[in-house]
């Protein structure tokens, strides 16, 4: 009995540091791979052993108490290394398995990594994928999160990170809009054309468009008429006439091989080499995270060879 009642003072304290974390019972239960209730009744349970209250409930939002506050930094120490030991195991396999937990912006995850998983599957058959898309970033070690991958400069010394393939940005418009309103050769004339812009779901801010000049990258934000807060939301805006819009070239090219979108002013686009692989160091031996990161070096070169036309 007393055996039974450890294990679920453990299960308990797990479910209420991810749950502290992330601030919802839902995003726990997602994260721990089991159901909400489960998650709420494991925290109850909790708070009638301990005889204090750990969180604030509202309909809305979760927030820890003082006493929840104090007690959750231990209760993390004890979820991470609580997953130590399950990577230890892991580790210690010789063929990839288990479930692996990944992040990624939409565009990346729809474009690159989507397309990707079920020849990775075929390779490793036991591995599970638990792909969760979101522009907004988390933080990958409070969520239990295995890879990230990001675009942009982000630092975090908590986490590993390889580089991967540089891809390309260029302005892009439907041929039918281009035929209505004429083909801009230089960026300076895009004053007075219709523009779509993409505005950051994490920051809110414009998309800042970048033109390569002679031996210096410009950028300008120019008045757009439409904005929207999805890349994919931004080519099928532009395919259907909305005007001028600038995209990665990987988001763009279905539309673009299919003939609906085609690019504008190409030999001023720009190369980034801004998309990271992100994992904890705590992952580094498990053999599932290692053979899906060097999969995704190879996938991440070859879509994007395709995409821009020539090697990365």
């Amino acid at each position: 009995m007393k055996e039974q009642i450890a294990l679920d003072r453990l299960t308990g304290l797990i479910a209420f540091a991810r749950a502290g974390s992330m601030g919802s019972y839902t995003a726990a239960a997602r994260s721990l791979s089991i159901s909400p209730s489960a998650v709420s009744k494991s925290v109850q349970r909790l708070e009638q052993r301990l005889g204090v209250s750990l969180f604030t409930r509202t309909t809305r939002s979760l927030t820890l108490t003082p006493e929840g506050r104090e007690l959750h930094q231990l209760a993390l120490k004890l979820l991470h290394d609580a997953e130590a030991i399950e990577q230890a195991a892991m580790a210690a396999q010789s063929e990839p398995s288990g479930t692996l937990r990944i992040s990624a912006s939409f565009p990346v995850g729809m474009h690159v990594i989507a397309p990707a998983l079920p020849a990775f599957r075929k390779l490793y058959p036991k591995v599970t994928i638990d792909l969760r898309l979101n522009d907004q970033i988390a933080d990958i070690i409070e969520q239990g999160i295995d890879v990230a991958v990001r675009i942009g400069e982000l630092a975090d010394s908590r986490l590993m990170s390889r580089r991967l393939a540089p891809h390309r940005l260029c302005a892009f418009a439907s041929p039918a809009y281009l035929a209505a309103r004429g083909i801009p050769m230089h960026p300076d004339e895009l004053e007075g054309h219709d523009t779509v812009n993409l505005r950051y779901q994490s920051t809110g801010q414009a998309f800042r468009w970048p033109f390569r000049i002679g031996e210096r990258t410009i950028e300008i934000v120019p008045p757009s008429g439409i904005v929207v807060d999805s890349s994919d939301a931004l080519v099928a805006t532009l395919a259907a006439g909305g005007g001028i819009g600038m995209a990665a070239t990987f988001a763009a090219a279905p539309l673009a091989a299919r003939g609906e979108l085609v690019p504008v002013l190409p030999e001023f686009a720009v190369e980034r080499h801004n998309i990271t692989a992100l994992w904890p160091e705590s992952r580094q031996t498990n053999p599932a995270v290692r053979a899906f990161i060097d999969r995704l070096q190879e996938v991440f070169r070859d879509r994007m060879t395709a995409a821009t036309g020539s090697p990365a």
